[in-house]
């Protein structure tokens, strides 16, 4: 797959047609998302430490971060509790229940 882009010549004679390849696309989109990964990262550590700060301090427990993590990316989806526990129900008849 690729792309035309027509381009005006600075010199003024004629238009330039380059050709933009998927493996172009591939290329810049990799190395935007590297870019923003390393730009990133230290904000991962910051998060981690903070996890860490919360369990060794005892003020919560894996689980407790698990949980309210998990109960804060549903609500900000805004996703239906009735729907959510519906599908837990079907994956408990399914798998069984867990301790």
């Amino acid at each position: 797959m690729s792309v035309v882009l027509k381009s005006v010549d600075l010199n003024g004679d004629e238009n330039k047609e380059e050709e933009i390849t998927k493996e172009q696309y591939v290329i810049s989109y990799l190395k935007s998302l590297l870019a923003l990964e390393e730009a990133i990262e230290p904000y991962k550590e910051q998060k981690k430490e903070l996890r860490v700060e919360y369990i060794e301090n005892g003020w919560l427990t894996k689980d407790d971060i698990w949980s309210a993590i998990k109960a804060f990316r549903l609500y900000k989806k805004a996703a239906d509790m009735d729907d959510l526990n519906d599908m837990f129900d079907i994956i408990e008849k399914q798998f069984g229940e867990q301790e």
